[in-house]
C-alpha cells in the first residue's frame, strides 16, 4: 500500500494543504497569488452573492440526485430482476457511452434542449409547448444536463445491490398479499437503501461541483460554485478568493460523506444485530 499512500499523500493531500493555505493569501499588484494571512478571503464568503450561488448548487445537486433516483431504480430493477441473460449487454449500452468525453455530451446535449431541437420541436408537435417555451439558458436546462451527465453512477449501484438480494424476499412479500407498490416500498427499498445512498453520494459529489453544465446549458442567473471558482482562478487573476471558494465547496461535500458513513455504519449495525 505504500506507493499508493505516497501518491495521494503528495498529489491529493498536498494539493488540498496548498489550497487551504493560498485561501488566507492575497495578490500582488499584477495579480500574482502570495501567500499570507489575510480572512478577508474567508470573510468575503459570507456575502449574498456568493452564498447565494452556493445554495443554488446545492439545490440543483440534490434535485439532480433525487431526478436520478427516480429515473435509475426502474432502470436498474428491470435490467437485474428481469433483463436475464442480456444482463451484462444491456449494462453495457448503459455505462459505454459514459465513456465519451464529459465536454462532448454536453455540447451534444445543448442541441436537443435547443429551442430549434428535436425535443422542443416534439412538444410543440403535440401542444405541450409554444414558440416562446426554452429549456436553455434555464435552471431546468442545468439540472437536465446534470441529470444526463451522472445518472449512470446512480444506475450502477443500485443493480449492484438488487442483484445481490434475496429474490424470495419480494416473492415472501407477495405471498403475504403484499401488492407492487407495497412489497417495493417495504421490502425492496429497505434492502437496497445502501445502493441508492451511495448512488446519491456517487451524484451529488460531482453535480455540487460541475460548472460545464451551467456554463453550456444555463445562463447567467444559474451559475454554480465551480464557475464561480474557475472564473477567480482564470479570468479575475483572483487565486486566494477561488481557494476560499473551494474550501467552502469541499467542506459541504465533506458533510455529505460524512453523512453518507454514519448512515452507512448504522445500517451495518443494524445488519449485525
Amino acid at each position: 500500500m505504500l506507493p499508493g499512500i505516497l501518491w495521494m499523500a503528495a498529489f491529493l493531500v498536498g494539493s488540498l494543504v496548498l489550497v487551504a493555505m493560498l485561501a488566507f493569501g492575497t495578490t500582488d499588484p499584477l495579480g500574482n497569488p502570495r501567500f499570507g494571512f489575510n480572512p478577508e478571503n474567508i470573510a468575503a464568503l459570507a456575502e449574498p452573492a456568493y452564498r447565494s450561488v452556493l445554495l443554488r448548487s446545492l439545490g440543483y445537486a440534490l434535485l439532480t440526485c433525487l431526478i436520478c433516483l427516480l429515473v435509475a431504480y426502474p432502470v436498474a430493477y428491470a435490467i437485474a430482476l428481469h433483463g436475464g441473460r442480456f444482463k451484462t449487454l444491456l449494462i453495457a449500452a448503459i455505462v459505454v457511452p459514459f465513456f465519451a468525453n464529459y465536454l462532448v455530451r454536453m455540447y451534444g446535449w445543448s442541441v436537443v434542449l435547443s429551442d430549434d431541437g428535436p425535443l422542443l420541436r416534439a412538444l410543440r408537435a403535440v401542444g405541450l409547448a409554444d414558440d416562446g417555451t426554452r429549456i436553455l439558458q434555464t435552471g431546468g436546462g442545468v439540472v437536465a444536463g446534470l441529470v444526463y451527465g451522472f445518472v449512470v453512477f446512480m444506475i450502477i449501484p443500485l443493480y449492484a445491490a438488487l442483484e445481490r438480494m434475496d429474490v424470495s424476499l419480494i416473492e415472501a412479500g407477495r405471498d403475504l398479499y403484499g401488492g407492487p407498490l407495497r412489497t417495493f416500498f417495504h421490502v425492496t427499498l429497505p434492502a437496497t437503501r445502501q445502493g441508492a445512498a451511495a448512488g446519491c453520494v456517487l451524484v451529488f459529489l460531482p453535480a455540487m461541483g460541475d460548472f460545464v453544465s451551467a456554463q453550456l446549458l444555463g445562463g447567467p442567473d444559474q451559475i454554480m460554485i465551480g464557475n464561480l471558482i474557475q472564473d477567480k482562478f482564470f479570468q479575475g487573476q483572483n487565486w486566494p478568493l477561488g481557494s476560499a471558494l473551494t474550501m467552502l465547496m469541499m467542506a459541504v461535500l465533506f458533510l455529505g460523506m460524512l453523512g453518507y458513513l454514519r448512515r452507512a455504519r448504522k445500517d451495518e449495525a443494524g445488519a449485525v444485530r
